[in-house]
């Protein structure tokens, strides 16, 4: 047996240990981990950088802050999440005690992606540990300084048995999606959560996907365009783009397209330029791999040949796998820049006449993980969050709503499947358990048999109902 398999089955033992857990040791755990993680802060930044160029003031605020208040939520609420929730009574069973507890799921997997590669491996195990499980982490492979840094955290923190790091590539996250886990947890791509979903099929494991999409945004006549134009280039060029509630798409009143363009690209080089043509790679990240690098200058060229136009920027480094952000306008529906999620600093932009054809728009296309409106009009805004579906939405504002660990964050369909952040994410790596305790007195005989008798019993329940 391999490594994988000895710590599953040691993890399949262990499960019934935790099971017996209380909320004072699961918030121990969180503190041990969250000290950990401070103890190796500098390590961290270090990793960010060399995988992602990532600025360590952006990696404190998109990757380390979110992770330390969410240990904090979790460690202020565990103790109301973990008390058995009373259920009210009802006429047919008036005596009674029901309750819902929440147990664990037993032994979890988190299959985390290389974008935010700290975030979104400790986001799901903060939840996993408060809801009592065994966890198994498989950080992405594309990110390796992160994930050599992830494993040393886990290492040195906990007993395998509890928690352990499995490192390695496609063909590790192969052989651990064999085996029989009680839940799965993914972030990643559409494709890659739809082989997932049909492995844990196999074994009738639950899973959560956190998957992407491409979220629209919605930019009405009536907005104060300078507002609009300055978030949705931070909400787009955060991270180089590689963001997965990143605005895909801006569609735009076309008597506000031209002016939206020359806003963009002022904003833009003010957040993210050092020289009127040079982008400031502190503080711009850069392409996760050269295969991605490669794919976005793909979707650029195929565009343009199709008939699309670049407004602005597109230029490429590839020695440094830098992309400068670009806006491109006319992109034909049948270009893949219109048909994959981007997932890089590529904006299109689409005009519409009125907010049916931009609602239409959207409806054409999977549900996306995000939503974006930018308007003035209340009007507008409430047509269009009734006549749209999409994970989270954010009205005159981009990313925010995944920051408030009191909202559950999660997809539709395609763009995924479950819930995470606080409350939701403990739920979601528990079961909820139904218990029911019977009082001495009841009436359950009434209904038992033999029942030419109890004719009176139908006779009073019809009456009742």
């Amino acid at each position: 047996m391999n490594r994988i398999g000895c710590v599953f089955k040691n993890q399949q033992a262990h499960q019934y240990v935790l099971r017996q857990s209380n909320a004072l040791q699961r918030i121990d755990t969180l503190r041990k981990l969250k000290n950990a993680i401070r103890e190796n802060e500098d390590d961290i930044y270090f990793a960010l950088h060399k995988d992602l160029r990532k600025s360590r003031f952006e990696a404190s605020v998109t990757e380390l802050f979110f992770i330390y208040g969410e240990i904090d939520f979790a460690i202020s609420n565990l103790r109301s999440w973990m008390s058995p929730k009373r259920i009210g009574k009802t006429m047919s069973n008036p005596f009674a005690k029901n309750r819902i507890y929440y147990e664990p799921k037993g032994v979890c997997l988190i299959i985390a992606p290389w974008n935010y590669p700290f975030q979104l491996v400790i986001s799901p195990l903060i939840s996993a540990i408060s809801a009592g499980n065994c966890v198994m982490v498989k950080p992405s492979e594309l990110s390796p300084a992160t994930s050599k840094v992830i494993a040393k955290i886990i290492l040195d923190t906990f007993e395998e048995e509890h928690i352990a790091c499995i490192e390695g590539n496609a063909d590790v996250s192969k052989q651990l999606l064999e085996l029989p886990f009680d839940h799965i947890f993914f972030t990643g791509s559409t494709e890659i959560g739809k082989i997932v979903m049909s492995a844990a099929a196999k074994n009738l494991t639950s899973v959560t996907l956190e998957l992407g999409g491409k979220s629209p945004t919605i930019v009405d006549a009536a907005v104060d365009l300078e507002k609009a134009a300055q978030k949705i280039a931070w909400g787009k060029l955060v991270n180089a783009g590689q963001t997965c509630i990143a605005p895909d798409y801006v569609l735009i009143h076309q008597d506000r397209l031209d002016e939206f363009v020359g806003l963009y690209k002022k904003f833009t080089t003010e957040m993210y330029f050092k020289a009127k043509e040079e982008v400031n790679p502190e503080v711009y990240g850069k392409i996760i791999s050269k295969k991605h690098f490669e794919r976005l200058s793909g979707l650029i060229t195929e565009a343009v040949d199709k008939g699309a136009r670049i407004n602005w920027g597109g230029k490429t480094d590839e020695k440094s796998q830098t992309i400068y952000p670009a806006v491109l306008t006319q992109v034909p529906a049948e270009a893949k820049l219109m048909e994959e999620e981007i997932f890089g600093p590529i904006l299109p932009i689409v005009p519409f006449l009125d907010i049916d054809e931009a609602i239409a728009f959207v409806n054409g296309k999977s549900k996306p993980l995000a939503l974006y409106i930018f308007s003035n009009n209340n009007k507008s805004i409430k047509k269009i969050i009734k006549s749209t579906s999409a994970g989270g939405t954010c009205i005159n504002d981009v990313l925010v709503h995944i920051a408030n660990p009191k909202l559950p964050f999660g997809g539709a369909n395609h763009s995924g499947m479950g819930s995470s952040h606080g409350f939701f994410g403990f739920k979601n790596f528990s079961h909820e358990r139904t218990v029911v305790k019977q009082r001495s007195i009841d009436f359950n005989s009434l209904v038992y048999p033999p029942y030419h008798a109890k004719q009176w019993v139908l006779k009073l329940l019809k009456k009742i109902m």
